[in-house]
């Protein structure tokens, strides 16, 4: 097989080119991103695209199956940007899969497209996705899913996978997650069990994680079996605050929502965090979900737990640790710490 990786040098991206590469049936991959990474790997050619403007038929053209990962989180305060990126974007990626003849097609949805469901029983893939309208991830995740429905109609020929997953973590992306929803204000001495003074308790804050890897070979499953529709993706436990704050080797205290989305919107208006607060809106409002469509269909079973996923995270925090690609450049100190500033927190692309 080809297999063309739109966003080939994020968190999963290169998650999925290393899958990919372990796979004796997949012959060569073609790795797509906005800025060519120092990183190489054996059997996979780079190109230079941006998915809002270039032409991506020529790039697609001879491939089996093309996977879309490419999602841009910032500037978190030009919705206007994102929605060209992560909307018309993808809506080019499925045009240009279906005139290259592709013929399968892998997008990464995302547990954020769901609609506001439960967090005492996990929901299937049947639950709407109509995402929570006060974040801007929500909706264009959701957007796309609806895009997709769509594509699947008037291309039923082609082979489209959704992959669902929850919050996707690894060590070398852990400063990559510091910049996107942390920002510059971050300390790295203080992710370490014993200095963090607490966890906020807010209630319904319940998270399912997954290790990078983990997520990685999900995909491979999906671009090389006959497999259609959308698929959960999350390891167990399910992680609350009690289980964040064990691993932090600290307290709960307890948060009433309103005080915490008070405490978030007043660091997103003084330029304090990148992340909008209809980030935790979002957090608050998604269902817990059911893997067992994955791990009956795709045959798929996450080598990590979640516990692992995050320890994994906050010791890439600590470390400042990354790799030589644009997304998931180290924390090299002082000085790209100021350059977040310069660039506006939560206004950089």
């Amino acid at each position: 097989m080809r297999v063309v990786v739109v966003g080939a040098t994020g968190n999963v991206g290169t998650s999925v080119v290393r899958a990919l590469v372990a796979d004796s049936g997949v012959t060569s991959i073609v790795g797509v991103a906005r800025r060519l990474p120092g990183w190489r790997i054996d059997r996979t050619d780079w190109r230079q695209a941006d998915v809002a403007s270039d032409d991506l038929v020529r790039i697609f053209d001879g491939a089996d199956a093309v996977v879309h990962l490419a999602w841009l989180f910032q500037p978190t305060r030009d919705p206007a940007t994102t929605w060209r990126a992560n909307v018309l974007g993808s809506m080019r990626v499925f045009r240009a899969a279906a005139e290259a003849g592709v013929s399968a097609l892998v997008h990464a949805s995302s547990v954020g497209a769901y609609s506001p469901g439960p967090k005492d029983r996990p929901v299937d893939e049947s639950w709407p996705t109509h995402g929570w309208p006060g974040a801007a991830y929500g909706r264009e995740k959701a957007y796309v899913e609806r895009v997709l429905d769509v594509f699947e109609h008037d291309h039923p020929g082609i082979r489209v996978v959704r992959m669902r997953p929850g919050f996707i973590f690894q060590r070398a992306a852990a400063t990559e997650q510091r910049r996107l929803f942390g920002g510059p204000f971050v300390p790295r001495r203080l992710i370490r069990p014993g200095l963090i003074p607490f966890v906020p308790d807010i209630p319904g804050l319940r998270l399912q994680v997954l290790h990078a890897r983990d997520a990685a070979e999900a995909y491979r499953l999906a671009v090389t079996k006959e497999v259609r529709g959308p698929f959960n993706l999350a390891a167990e436990p399910v992680l609350d605050p009690h289980d964040l704050a064990e691993m932090l080797g600290t307290r709960t205290v307890r948060v009433a929502p309103q005080v915490a989305r008070a405490v978030v919107a007043a660091g997103w208006q003084l330029r304090l965090v990148p992340a909008a607060p209809g980030l935790l809106e979002l957090a608050l409002r998604i269902p817990v979900m059911d893997v067992g469509r994955a791990r009956e269909v795709l045959g798929w079973t996450p080598e990590h737990s979640s516990r692992d996923a995050m320890r994994e995270l906050f010791r890439g925090l600590r470390e400042g640790a990354g790799m030589d690609t644009g997304p998931l450049a180290p924390d090299r100190g002082p000085a790209r710490r100021i350059r977040e500033l310069a660039t506006g927190v939560g206004g950089r692309t």
